[in-house]
């Protein structure tokens, strides 16, 4: 038993830390360096505004429901127009979206009929990019006014190689719903790791619904991947540049439809999590990357990888030791703790079917559902049937 119990609670420590502990960590850490050397961020002095060249690239897939109102979002932006190129890239769309763009000259519009994936786009529409700095936003985000200038400040710092804004979610409901409530706790909590990581070293992969990078840093991806917005991100830090976090530029989206559509997003998001990390290993060498490994490794591979399968370890575990001291009170509490949390996500599984908002099952609901979303993430990833091509989550309207 005592091999059971060293196994349980390595277990145990391991997923906590993934979850939790390393945010705190992070959190202590940069609590102590701001008492020891301030944190106080500092640009160089300007004489004129740091006002460089920049383009905006909108991927935008049969959206044609919601080009007028993005486009009015990016004529919105606080930047100054002749330093501000425009770009939509609408490959394989076939509404009338292209034809809503083009009615716009300031946008310069790019365009093929046949459908090879949103990287695939990408990478075609970066072969038009002439500006030094490039931001990705997809056609379903709207913008703030000042998310322009707010990321390119950063770019004074030479060190720097991608910025990244915050993702918010919108609660477009009265009574918000499991989908839209789950999501939107789970981002406030990742916007809240992205900061701890930022400060600490870099963030460790960008969303897509809004980041920038110095356009010299970019290379082609292969189109197979999964992940565009995490790989082109990472593949900078394997340079040697960090990528910052700045909350005060956020892409504000609606949450998913229901959880079904949610699912369909998370198993595209779990699959192609597995194809980086494999892609990705040498970022395991803690000798050649140093604080980005333990980043990584930290915050993606265990709870991409690692996590998934410990969890019904450590209630098999538990299950075991209790089974053979029943009178440990300690296994017992524990054991307890897992079947009232597993329960309460069953609970939360059964309302969100009927559309029922409960807020104190959000967390155990949304929780399992994400590491189920992993599992089968996995058996598409291993089976290559996650393909490229994905259909996109339909989201609720505001």
């Amino acid at each position: 038993m005592l091999i059971i119990k060293i196994i349980f609670w390595i277990s145990l420590l391991i997923v906590f830390y993934s979850y939790l502990g390393y945010g705190i960590i992070l959190w202590i850490y940069l609590k102590i360096r701001q008492v020891v050397k301030g944190n106080a961020q500092t640009f160089p002095q300007q004489k004129t505004a740091f006002e460089p060249a920049v383009t905006l690239l909108v991927a935008a897939y049969n959206e044609a429901d919601i080009l007028e109102q993005k486009i009015r979002n990016c004529f919105a932006l606080d930047y100054p127009d002749q330093k501000l190129e425009i770009i939509f890239i609408t490959d394989g769309s076939d509404d009338n979206g292209p034809e809503i763009v083009q009615k716009y000259p300031r946008i310069k519009l790019l365009h093929k009929p046949e459908r090879r994936g949103k990287l695939a786009a990408i990478n075609r529409a970066m072969t038009h990019v002439t500006s030094p700095f490039v931001i990705f936003c997809d056609a379903n985000t709207s913008l703030n006014p000042a998310c322009i200038k707010e990321i390119i400040k950063h770019y004074q710092d030479e060190q720097i190689g991608a910025v990244a804004g915050e993702k918010k979610i919108n609660n477009t409901s009265v009574d918000g719903g499991s989908a839209s409530a789950g999501e939107g706790l789970y981002w406030k909590y990742e916007s809240f790791l992205k900061k701890l990581d930022s400060s600490f070293y870099t963030v460790v992969g960008a969303a897509g619904e809004l980041f920038s990078i110095r356009t010299a840093l970019f290379e082609t991806v292969e189109s197979n991947i999964l992940l565009d917005d995490f790989m082109i991100s990472m593949n900078i830090c394997k340079k040697g540049y960090r990528v910052l976090y700045e909350p005060k530029a956020f892409a504000s989206e609606a949450p998913s439809l229901s959880m079904k559509e949610e699912q369909k997003r998370k198993i595209r998001i779990s699959a192609g999590g597995f194809q980086s990390v494999v892609l990705l290993k040498e970022l395991l060498n803690v000798f050649k990357y140093g604080k980005l490994t333990f980043q990584y490794f930290s915050h993606r591979v265990l709870r991409w990888i690692v996590c998934p399968v410990l969890l019904p370890i450590i209630l098999l575990l538990n299950i075991t030791i209790f089974a053979n001291e029943p009178g440990n009170h300690l296994y017992a509490l524990l054991l307890f703790g897992q079947f009232l949390f597993y329960f309460a996500a069953t609970i939360g599984w059964l309302f969100a079917a009927k559309n029922i908002k409960v807020k104190l099952l959000y967390i155990p609901y949304y929780f399992v559902f994400m590491n189920i979303a992993l599992y089968i993430g996995f058996s598409r990833f291993n089976a290559n049937k996650q393909t490229v091509l994905w259909d996109k989550a339909k989201r609720k309207i505001a």
